[in-house]
């Protein structure tokens, strides 16, 4: 039956994509590269919507799902980050380091791979997100490097800032931090605020910050999350 093939067929492209937006990052092309991140999410996004509607889920199709995003959404925009860090000016203190530092970028992908197996393992995630999602991760490195790149190239020491933020990435996407997820049971208010003021507030940062907003809004989506986590916590 060909129907069972077609989300296998979905992954394995957005695996392609994960290949040839790392192919594009180590080229010093970051914008074909988060683009080819963003069809690689569009892949991801109809796979599994496939495997559902057609009723074709298999144990084979998780685990290459998995082998999928850590391609797209773990090693593409690692490299980003690693070629950045290979051209970027660093205080002169650092330069001895050059040659090595860049490859701390790769760090983001390992826990990209642990977030990912973590989540194929805990039962927790339904209607929501245990961590940070990596394909959030890759579009916030996408949206920073080539919508902001001008900024991380302003000072020798924003290295310093791309090297805390690679950290503070790994971290969230393994954290026991609960992350809403945009899925609906009902389109009434209650219930669905933190979705609603999320959703509401994307829209002037697109327009104002275009390109960029994508990293502002994932920080602020993490933002959200911690508040609704706290504020539950309270009750």
């Amino acid at each position: 039956m060909i129907k069972k093939h077609i989300p296998n067929t979905l992954t394995c492209c957005n695996l392609v994509s994960g290949c040839a937006a790392t192919v594009f990052a180590l080229g010093g092309q970051p914008g074909t590269a988060l683009l080819f991140i963003v069809i690689g999410a569009v892949f991801d996004f109809f796979d599994g919507m496939s495997a559902r509607l057609l009723g074709v889920s298999s144990p084979i199709g998780k685990e290459l799902d998995s082998l999928a995003d850590c391609v797209t959404f773990g090693v593409a925009p690692a490299t980003m980050v690693f070629f950045h860090l290979g051209v970027a000016d660093y205080p002169a203190w650092l330069e001895p380091l050059r040659a090595v530092l860049p490859f701390f970028a790769y760090v983001m992908a390992a826990f990209s791979a642990l977030r990912l197996a973590k989540f194929n393992l805990d039962e927790r995630q339904a209607m929501g997100f245990i961590g940070l999602p990596t394909p959030a991760n890759a579009l916030f490195w996408g949206s920073l490097l080539v919508g902001m790149g001008g900024v991380l190239e302003s000072s020798p020491y924003m290295v310093f800032l791309v090297l805390a933020l690679v950290l503070v990435c790994s971290f969230v996407m393994v954290s026991e931090l609960p992350m809403f997820a945009l899925k609906f049971k009902h389109w009434g208010w209650r219930g669905n605020e933190l979705r609603y003021v999320f959703i509401a507030s994307c829209v002037p940062l697109l327009a104002v910050f275009r390109l960029s907003a994508f990293a502002i809004i994932v920080a602020w989506y993490v933002v959200l999350s911690v508040y609704a986590n706290n504020k539950d916590n309270k009750r």
